[in-house]
């Protein structure tokens, strides 16, 4: 595993990616009813707009209004001004309806191609740390710890089992109840805390011992088990390789071991440590391994797409070792430093990954990542059978010889 590769995608995993089908089955119950708003909206957009720029700004603004709420409540336990929440919330809703016109935009104006499946993802592997950190500011969970880091790491751990699923079978599934239904329950929890103030989480239930912040760690337990139920069946019986194998024709159970590593850590790193570096720090110790995951989920959605075997290691794992080591010999530095250098590591870390896969495959594709060669191709209205744009059993293929639609 060299440290920088001057190349991450061989000539036969750019060949294999440009004939990469997207495969999509829904039935989410709040997709069907907002087609109707979400195809009045890419009306609107202007036909010269790129796709993955769309996407980009949604996730600018849900990143921008989380970092503001974070400022005022970094450890999730002060209660931060009520308008934050409302313009968390506000930015959740800008993100999730500009995410779900990106493949409607792609299709309006003839654009797409493989790599806007790849940055859509992208894009949400790293919206879920931000959005799943804002919804534990927002009823207070930092107060109790071992609950915000399952409520936080669960959420990455049910995106990345998506992807594994897709990986396996090599259609993405959304379920009745899936991502769109939780971010408009999270926009419902920071309206509330908008209204009343995050202490309206501290009240009890109907005189019982349990407060009102007890249901969203309960609700995210039952949704997250039957999501999880329903993806390990896909997982075990769904692979289309040889023998039930994955996409690449690798074993079922290879993806758990990158995601191991970052899961693993993390807790151990938090019960270990002498500083309480996560009770005193949540945020950052949520955005540090949140983004090691999300590195990880996108290496499993390009090894997806390339139908390649999947490395277990990555140097992005370096960030958690750095904190790791701390620990093992006694805390030599305090793990406050630790944990803010082990963040810078890891965020450059990602940000250069992205920027060399994407422009791999942008000079094998002759495309330009946030620009339109001509908005041209036949227009047209798309149904309330798709999602974001893309008809259920429909398949998308870009061959080279039709790089610039």
């Amino acid at each position: 595993m060299k440290f920088y590769k001057e190349r991450l995608l061989s000539d036969v995993q750019l060949k294999r990616l440009g004939e990469h089908k997207y495969s999509c089955t829904s039935n989410s119950i709040c997709d069907t009813l907002l087609q109707p708003w979400w195809n009045w909206l890419v009306s609107k957009v202007p036909i010269w707009l790129a796709p993955n720029l769309i996407t980009l700004i949604g996730l600018f603004v849900n990143i921008s209004t989380t970092l503001i709420l974070v400022w005022y409540s970094p450890d999730a336990k002060s209660e931060a001004p009520r308008w934050t929440f409302a313009l968390c919330g506000f930015g959740l809703f800008v993100y999730q309806s500009l995410d779900a016109i990106d493949g409607k935009q792609a299709r309006r104006t003839g654009s797409a191609n493989p790599l806007g499946e790849l940055f859509d993802h992208g894009c949400d592997s790293v919206s879920t740390i931000f959005v799943a950190l804002s919804a534990c500011i927002a009823v207070q969970l930092g107060n109790y710890p071992e609950w915000m880091f399952f409520q936080c790491f669960c959420a990455m751990t049910l995106f990345y089992c998506a992807h594994w699923q897709t990986y396996v079978s090599g259609t993405l599934r959304f379920g009745k109840v899936d991502v769109t239904e939780a971010q408009y329950t999270i926009i419902g929890l920071h309206t509330v805390s908008a209204l009343f103030g995050s202490n309206i989480w501290k009240t009890m239930l109907f005189n019982s011992p349990l407060e009102l912040w007890c249901g969203i760690p309960i609700f995210t337990t039952i949704c997250g088990l039957w999501s999880l139920v329903n993806m390990l069946k896909v997982i075990f019986t769904g692979g289309v390789g040889k023998n039930g194998s994955t996409v690449a024709g690798t074993s079922v159970l290879s993806p758990i071991i990158p995601f191991s590593t970052v899961l693993l850590p993390a807790f151990i790193i938090y019960k270990k440590s002498t500083e309480a570096v996560y009770e005193n720090n949540p945020a950052l110790y949520t955005m540090a391994f949140g983004f090691v995951a999300a590195k990880i989920t996108n290496r499993l959605v390009v090894a997806h797409m390339t139908k390649s075997e999947m490395e277990y290691m990555d140097w992005s794992l370096l960030g958690p070792a750095m904190l790791f080591l701390n620990q093992y010999f006694s805390t030599f530095i305090p793990e406050y430093f630790v944990l803010w250098l082990c963040m810078v590591y890891v965020t450059l870390d990602l940000l250069r990954y992205c920027y060399q896969i994407c422009n791999e495959i942008c000079l094998f594709l002759n495309i330009e990542l946030f620009r339109i060669s001509y908005p041209g191709g036949q227009q047209r209205v798309t149904s309330n059978l798709e999602k974001n744009g893309t008809n259920i059993s429909k398949t998308l293929k870009v061959r080279r010889s039709n790089k610039n639609h």
